[in-house]
């Protein structure tokens, strides 16, 4: 009889574990939720972040927040995201310097595609050629002819060394045969700032962070990165109009630590391309240059993957170093 008790009671405490696993996912979240952001308030990152945690605290009833962790090019932030516990309470919106730093950082405490779960992917966007208005150049073919004339002396700034923007300026520099002077920031923000300043002559940065500035003409497109001319900024030319078979763009996407349950990475994904089809959301990207990226978790993964192996070939062809 105590044998026949006890097999009851072991299979009532099973089925009672198996019922509770979906009710947690239905409950999830139940907390607020980090997305953790790799650079200073003010740039894309940190705005495609703020955008998908509006949009997600909304659709699923929880506060989403967004933390800045800057430094180290997002290692930081990333490291934190990595150790995480992976229930889905912390998240990392990831874009082009975590696929570029498995190449740039060879002694990292982790392997970004072995140790995250990709979620969503978010929006591309091109970067943007800019320089301030005093600099004497109004379009790529004067720039170019400006660069050969006086090699090293324009001062190029990105949002930081290995960044896509970075990259952008690396590839339009070897294809165009320029030489030009990097000087890196950690982050658009003040970057930005000292390039309306005149601090700095030029940049290579994310659409978002900079269209504000292009609008009000406190800075001067001279191209978009994309291989086609962006809806944005429709007067402004595509690079490769000018510079043969140059084309970059960023991308921006969620995603937890490894081993994050598939059920909560499937809510996630969910929320997020209900997002992407929303007509509100879907007018705030394009307005910043944005184009959507919905798909599965495995469709972003696989873009992952592809973006993490791009990046090793042309870090290895520059020569890039951290700094």
């Amino acid at each position: 009889m105590r044998m026949a008790r006890r097999r009851f009671l072991a299979l009532a405490s099973a089925g009672a574990i198996a019922l509770a696993r979906p009710a947690r996912a239905r409950d999830y979240p139940a907390r607020p939720v980090r997305i953790l952001v790799g650079f200073a308030p003010g740039g894309t990152t940190d705005i495609s972040a703020r955008l998908a945690a509006q949009w997600l605290s909304v659709r699923l009833g929880q506060a989403f927040v967004v933390e800045n962790r800057p430094g180290a090019s997002s290692n930081i932030a990333t490291e934190a995201m990595v150790t995480a516990a992976p229930d889905g309470y912390t998240l990392l919106m990831a874009g082009n310097p975590n696929a570029i730093n498995t190449a740039l950082f060879p002694h990292l405490a982790f392997d970004f595609v072995r140790d995250t779960t990709p979620i969503a992917g978010l929006m591309r966007v091109p970067n943007v050629m800019e320089v301030n208005p005093a600099f004497p150049a109004t379009s790529i073919p004067e720039f170019i002819a400006y660069a050969k004339a006086h090699p090293g002396a324009i001062n190029v700034t990105s949002a930081g060394t290995g960044t896509t923007a970075h990259l952008s300026g690396v590839l339009f520099a070897m294809l165009a045969d320029v030489h030009m002077t990097h000087v890196p920031y950690r982050g658009s923000s003040a970057m930005l700032v000292d390039l309306v300043a005149g601090q700095v002559q030029a940049a290579f940065d994310n659409m978002p962070a900079s269209i504000a500035f292009i609008r009000d003409r406190k800075l001067r497109a001279l191209g978009v990165t994309t291989a086609a001319r962006s809806p944005a900024l429709p007067d402004v030319p595509a690079i490769g109009e000018y510079v043969p078979g140059y084309e970059a763009s960023g991308w921006f996407g969620l995603v937890a630590p490894k081993g994050t349950p598939p059920d909560i990475v499937s809510r996630l994904n969910q929320a997020v391309n209900a997002g992407l089809g929303d007509p509100g959301l879907k007018a705030r990207l394009a307005d910043m240059g944005g184009t959507p990226l919905p798909g599965s978790p495995a469709d972003f993964a696989a873009l992952v993957a592809a973006e993490t192996d791009k990046a090793a070939r042309l870090v290895k062809f520059a020569g890039i170093t951290p700094q």
